[in-house]
Formats: C-alpha cells, sequence, structure tokens
C-alpha cells in the first residue's frame, strides 16, 4: 500500500516514453493521474493498460492555444488543488508548420503550451502544500538560443534549429517562474539526457529508426530517466528554482538561465497572448 497521501498529478505529453513511464509509476504509489496527449489510440491504449479508476486521459491539441486553455478549465472545474505538473509535450516537425493561431509548430507546443499550463494551473498548484512543476526539456545545454528577431523563424526554419530555441526558452521560463515570489510550486527544470523514449512520435521513418538503433546502442533506460521525476513529485526541492542536467545540478549563473532574457521572453509572451486577443 502507498505509504504517502494520494497526490493529484498531471502530466501534458504522457501517452508515451517518460511521460508515460511518470503516469504508470505514480498510479502505482495510489495517485490520481490526468494524462494529456494528441492521440486518441495512445490514450486509450494507456488506460486500457493502467486499468486503474484514478488514470484520466484528455485529449487535446497543445499547440493549439484555445486547447490548452480549454484544458486548464477543465482541470481547474474538477480539482481544488494539483500537487505536480509534468511538462513533456514535445514533437518534432522536418518542416515549419504554422498553428491556428499563426505561430511556428515547435515554439507553440513545446514552449508556450508549458508557459499556458504552468500559469493556469498555479492557483490550483499554490493550494497545494508542497506543489512542483517540472519541465523536461534539454537545460544544462547552452547549444540554441532565442531568435529575438524572428522568433516563429518564419525566415530560416530548421528543425533542430526550432527545438534549441524552444529548449532555452523553456529554461528561461522556469527562471522567469520561478522568480514569482507570490508563486509558492518550485519549478524544476530537468534533461534527462538520451533516453530510450520518443523515437516512435518521429515523423521520418528513417530517422525513426536510427533513433531506435541508437537508443538501444547508447540510451539510458526510460526508468532510471524518470526516477529523479517520481520523487520530486514527492519531495519537491528547497529552492524556488532546480536545474539538473542528468542528475548533476546546473549552474543557476548559466548564460542560458539570465533573468534578463527570461524577462524579456516573458514580455514577448505575454504580448503575443495579448494581441491574439484583439
Amino acid at each position: 500500500m502507498p505509504d504517502h497521501p494520494a497526490k493529484t498529478v498531471i502530466i501534458s505529453g504522457g501517452t508515451t516514453g517518460m511521460g508515460r513511464a511518470v503516469a504508470l509509476e505514480r498510479l502505482a504509489r495510489g495517485d490520481h493521474v490526468t494524462v494529456i496527449g494528441s492521440s486518441q489510440a495512445r490514450g486509450r491504449a494507456l488506460l486500457d493498460q493502467a486499468a486503474d479508476p484514478n488514470l484520466r486521459f484528455l485529449r487535446a491539441d497543445l499547440s493549439s492555444i484555445a486547447e490548452v486553455e480549454r484544458v486548464v478549465a477543465h482541470i481547474s472545474e474538477r480539482h481544488r488543488a494539483i500537487d505536480a505538473l509534468a511538462l513533456f509535450a514535445n514533437r518534432v516537425s522536418p518542416k515549419r508548420r504554422q498553428t491556428a493561431d499563426g505561430l511556428e509548430f515547435t515554439f507553440a507546443l513545446y514552449y508556450l503550451s508549458r508557459h499556458l499550463l504552468g500559469h493556469g494551473l498555479r492557483p490550483l498548484l499554490d493550494d497545494a502544500p508542497h506543489p512542483v512543476i517540472i519541465n523536461v526539456a534539454g537545460v544544462g545545454n547552452t547549444a540554441g538560443r532565442i531568435f529575438w528577431d524572428d522568433p516563429q523563424l518564419t525566415r530560416r526554419y530548421g528543425q533542430v534549429r526550432a527545438q534549441l530555441q524552444a529548449g532555452r526558452a523553456n529554461d528561461l521560463l522556469g527562471v522567469a517562474f520561478a522568480g514569482q515570489a507570490e508563486s509558492k510550486a518550485r519549478y524544476v527544470l530537468y534533461h534527462p539526457g538520451f533516453t530510450r523514449s520518443g523515437a516512435d512520435s518521429h515523423p521520418n521513418p528513417l530517422a525513426r529508426n536510427a533513433i531506435k538503433l541508437l537508443a538501444r546502442l547508447f540510451a539510458r533506460p526510460v526508468a532510471d530517466a524518470v526516477r529523479p521525476i517520481v520523487e520530486w513529485i514527492d519531495r519537491p526541492p528547497a529552492d524556488p528554482l532546480s536545474a539538473i542536467d542528468r542528475g548533476k545540478p546546473v549552474d543557476l549563473s548559466l548564460k542560458t538561465l539570465n533573468p534578463d532574457d527570461a524577462a524579456r521572453l516573458a514580455a514577448y509572451t505575454e504580448d503575443l497572448l495579448r494581441n491574439r486577443d484583439h
């Protein structure tokens, strides 16, 4: 039997790989888990495998602002508090795709959905005794940057360029969120390194097979990669912001965690959302 009070856990991108593993592990500990994903088939497969009444699946396209807002409203209607929000949703796009909101797809899914979920669910997180947000991206990696003159990559798109920019945006998202003194949620930026997770979601079959082969040879098992996440949900770090790269703390003075850049990105994001409403 679980030796801790049941927690309420929300997982974005939780039908495959690491997100799925965290969901199953937390269910085994008696938690109430809501998984958000874009595939109804994968959601149904997870529900069938878990066979647990404490698991709920929400189908949503998290690259859509309206869909993320719908998810936030849905969760807010059904919960008084949230103990943990784990952010995994991401997908590689070989060609530039534009969402219904006019945004570059990777920026919208990998970064903006996490911004919206964290801020939208903050009141519920603050009503929990020891809340935590765990943002799984690439902290500690210094490759990539925010293209301030063209964040939507309208002129020079590349899938690696888009992924790295969104990864650096998530670094800054954690810095900005943790700087809000009014929130008691602890924020963890986590880079698990290369794991045996997510290869099935790559749209190119050749790349998909290559990633699978490399994963078999070099990647960490998913169970090892998610172990810290599972434990942070029970025992969040004491500091407002923690950054962990493959098990090692990241110096928060790293250039990719610059507070001025975090404030700049937060302002850009708020302007983007405000302009959409007019």
